[in-house]
């Protein structure tokens, strides 16, 4: 598959902000800068069938593509048969490719809200009840004691707590990064939906994740709202469909508070996080974890154009739900380290999300962009109005003895000037170990364009390839 493939292959996972399968053997993905072959099937997945799903708050059951073609990466997508999967990782003239399969729900529309309050009636009964029997019980076993009672209703109040959060506390992290933090309400000809963003700059800009806002990006509408429940219109500034990123503008708002930028490429497997959003519309929650895992190659984005996502991502238990997506993870200092954007979800027996108007939620296992990729798409979009992806040129899938097999190589790419061939197989990229496609279009993207890098192939030979750049025009 390519890069940008849209009829890419979910990988197997081991999927907002909403947010896989094993590589299908065979034949090279279509490559949206490439020629487009058909995929073949392999294997089978380990998970039973897992699913990976964009963590928006938006409808699953609306999706376009139906629940029957369950995409392992995405709330609702396409269920390729397995084995090897095949992509591409570099740009031919077209970057989107032929149409494939969304790995993202197609939004719908809107549907009612339904009240929480007899569900939380019903759970203060069930309380009720069991306080009364507990109540009961305690009483008969100490009826026959003596002496005076201790009712801690006559207890007095403790201290009304005073002073600050201790710093590096979740708390602490909640009190920072809280007023930055907004919940986006999408709607468009295609549906509706809500998802999180976070506050960059005084004058409104935010960043969120291309699923999140694209429904509304052709005459849709978005509004804010924001942590003391004021709300604002917004517009797209520009989106990123490869990277799912997006940036978009509040107006009639000034001196507003933005989020201080940490970075991902020295984070480390264990250290605290935080997250915050709009899970189910819960505006401003806030959850804790760690970091899982780093450098995961997972596909959880995608467009109405069937665009597919690669994301080098950062895994995290902190909890993140559906309306998750966009909204930022953070690091104990407070600093923004990630973008919360999926969440892996085994299917249920019934058939997992998408059917029955169910939803996956969270089992401990989410993914968000690194903030370092995150930042420079960001600056682009806001300074040129559309993002720049990373490329070198060539087809590629799972070479079956480990590593990523290069397919077709674009006339003219960084590809063909580095002097790499179909055939060659990538195992490493730098100190980087490349054992799939995936993760050769993952550590791909998260470089800048320009930028040298050193190909080590399965026969021993390196190839130094200095990276393209092109620009992405999102449907």
């Amino acid at each position: 598959m390519t890069e940008n493939d849209p009829s890419a292959h979910d990988p197997a996972a081991p999927r907002h902000p909403e947010t896989g399968q094993q590589p299908a053997q065979g034949g090279w993905a279509g490559n949206p800068y490439g020629e487009q072959a058909q995929p073949e099937s392999g294997g089978a997945p380990q998970y039973s069938e897992p699913s990976y799903h964009a963590v928006t708050g938006a409808d699953p059951s609306s999706s376009a593509y139906g629940a029957q073609n369950a995409n392992p990466w995405s709330a609702q997508g396409a269920q390729l048969p397995s084995g090897q999967t095949q992509q591409s990782v570099y740009p031919p003239p077209n970057p989107y490719g032929q149409p494939g399969t969304s790995v993202y729900n197609a939004p719908a529309a809107p549907q009612p809200k339904r009240s929480s309050g007899k569900l939380l009636a019903g759970v203060a009964l069930v309380a009720l009840l069991v306080g009364g029997i507990a109540g009961g019980a305690v009483g008969y076993l100490t009826g026959g004691t003596s002496g005076p009672a201790s009712n801690a209703l006559d207890a007095p109040k403790p201290a009304q707590q005073t002073g600050n959060a201790p710093a590096g506390s979740v708390e602490a992290v909640a009190q920072k990064l809280s007023p930055s933090v907004v919940e986006l309400q999408v709607s468009g000809q295609q549906g509706a939906g809500e998802g999180s963003g976070f506050v960059i700059s005084t004058d409104g800009y935010i960043l969120t994740n291309n699923h999140v806002v694209e429904v509304a990006a052709n005459g849709g509408q978005i509004q804010a709202v924001f942590q003391d429940g004021k709300k604002a219109a917004a517009k797209v500034v520009g989106r990123d469909p490869t990277t799912d990123i997006a940036v978009v503008k509040v107006s009639g708002v000034a001196n507003l508070t933005p989020v201080e930028l940490g970075r991902s490429d020295d984070l480390r497997v264990g250290q605290s996080v935080v997250a915050i959003g709009s899970p189910f519309e819960l505006a401003g929650t806030v959850t804790s974890g760690i970091v899982s895992s780093l450098h995961r190659p997972v596909r959880a984005g995608g467009s109405s154009g069937d665009q597919t996502t690669v994301m080098d991502a950062v895994q995290t238990d902190a909890a993140i739900n559906p309306g998750n997506s966009g909204g930022p993870l953070a690091n104990m200092a407070g600093q923004v380290i990630g973008i919360n954007s999926a969440i892996y979800s085994p299917q249920s027996a019934s058939g997992g999300q998408g059917q029955g108007g169910s939803e996956g939620g969270n089992v401990g296992i989410g993914f968000a962009i690194p903030i370092d990729q995150a930042r420079r798409t960001a600056d682009t979009i806001i300074k040129t109005g559309q993002a720049v992806q990373t490329y070198i040129g060539a087809q590629v899938k799972d070479a079956p003895q480990g590593g990523a097999e290069l397919g077709a190589i674009t006339a003219g790419s960084p590809a063909e000037k580095a002097g790499l061939k179909a055939g060659d197989i990538v195992t490493k990229i730098d100190d980087r170990t490349i054992d799939s496609a995936d993760t050769l279009v993952a550590a791909v993207r998260t470089r800048a364009p320009d930028e040298k890098a050193t190909f080590t192939l399965s026969d021993g030979r390196t190839v130094e390839v200095t990276l393209g750049g092109q620009p992405v025009q999102p449907n």
